[in-house]
């Protein structure tokens, strides 16, 4: 595949800015390369003492889950949908007439669908990948304490001296419980279960109502999309109930998700009104509204063979008109010269 210059700068520019991104989500999520600010709290504080129902593992919706879910549903869910309105526009016209129109280079043809495909699912990904590196940067700086932070930390009382006046613990070295348990209690502003879901939930919702604009589905298409919502929804509710983070700690997932899927759905992808699968246009109209495509046409030996053939007739036309005209101009000169000669006799015969 060759491809122009310009077009493959702009394709490694895009995939390292991805792997970037996926590298620095990495670092956030299974090394301690950042340190998480140390948050300090009051001798039986009543926002930090709920009980501690078990590890991640045991909610109601574990992590794995919901990884698999936000990544598994809406890629599914793209591909399919793509594919079923590609098959209907293919059956419905006469793609052997249509000429293909070349999109990433001087001879390389892309399927539409798989272009689509790639761009949407591609966005997508980058915003999963973002918004995960927006929760851990916020829980990182913030290190704000879970609900049940004070059952893992069990804070000795009387060694920190809270018996005789309220006072503020600041030092990590006051709680005595695993270190581990004590270092995830500490990462839940914002919450990140609640802002993948939401996330993947509006970018969803958008999808299906910008995209499938078939008959009869007027109704189907608000049902889908709250439907997502809902289940977004009842993910950060269940954080909430299970006191691993606070209700601020969900408000603010859920806004971090909905604002990163709009923006990309909005200033990226544009509504997902990119080119269509099947152009209505014809190729020509298209090509010049698209002046950084070039497209050589390499001509058949069909072709060739009719257009010499053509400039033959056209040559030969062309003689043959002139060849015409030479012949009336002499026979007009003729006639003159007859004309003058035979009044010249009769002058003479006069005189």
């Amino acid at each position: 595949m060759f491809l122009p210059h310009s077009l493959t700068t702009m394709l490694y520019f895009q995939l390292v800015i991805m792997a970037g991104t996926v590298m620095l989500a990495y670092y956030f999520e299974y090394t301690d390369t950042f340190n998480v600010h140390v948050q300090g709290f009051f001798c039986y504080e009543t926002a930090y003492t709920k009980p501690y129902l078990g590890p991640e593992d045991t909610s109601a919706i574990p992590p794995a889950l919901l990884y698999a879910v936000v990544t598994g549903v809406p890629t599914l869910l793209i591909t399919v949908t793509e594919t079923v309105l590609f098959l209907i526009q293919y059956t419905s016209k006469d793609l052997d007439s249509r000429e293909k129109t070349i999109i990433t280079g001087d001879c390389c043809y892309l399927n539409p669908l798989v272009r689509r495909n790639f761009r949407f699912l591609g966005v997508y990904m980058f915003g999963l990948f973002t918004t995960d590196i927006f929760v851990n940067a916020g829980q990182v700086v913030t290190g704000n304490l879970a609900p049940h932070f004070l059952t893992l930390c069990k804070p000795n009382y009387t060694a920190l001296g809270c018996q005789q006046a309220l006072r503020y613990i600041s030092h990590q070295e006051a709680c005595t419980g695993n270190e581990d348990d004590i270092l995830r209690a500490r990462k839940t502003f914002p919450s990140k279960e609640a802002a993948l879901s939401v996330y993947a939930a509006v970018y969803m919702a958008m999808y299906i109502t910008f995209t499938v604009k078939a008959k009869g589905t007027r109704l189907a298409k608000p049902v889908m999309s709250l439907g997502l919502m809902c289940l977004a929804f009842l993910t950060g509710i269940n954080r909430v109930a299970e006191y691993r983070n606070h209700w601020s700690d969900v408000i603010a997932g859920f806004i971090i998700g909905v604002a990163i899927a709009t923006f990309l759905v909005v200033c990226v992808v544009h509504n997902f009104k990119g080119k269509q699968l099947l152009n209505e246009d014809p190729p020509q109209d298209h090509l010049s509204s698209n002046p950084m495509v070039s497209s050589p046409r390499v001509e058949s030996p069909l072709e060739k063979y009719i257009a010499s053939q053509v400039t033959e007739l056209r040559m030969d036309d062309e003689e043959l008109s002139s060849r015409s005209l030479k012949g009336r101009l002499l026979s007009f000169f003729s006639w003159i010269t007859g004309k003058s000669s035979r009044f010249r006799h009769l002058q003479n015969t006069r005189q």
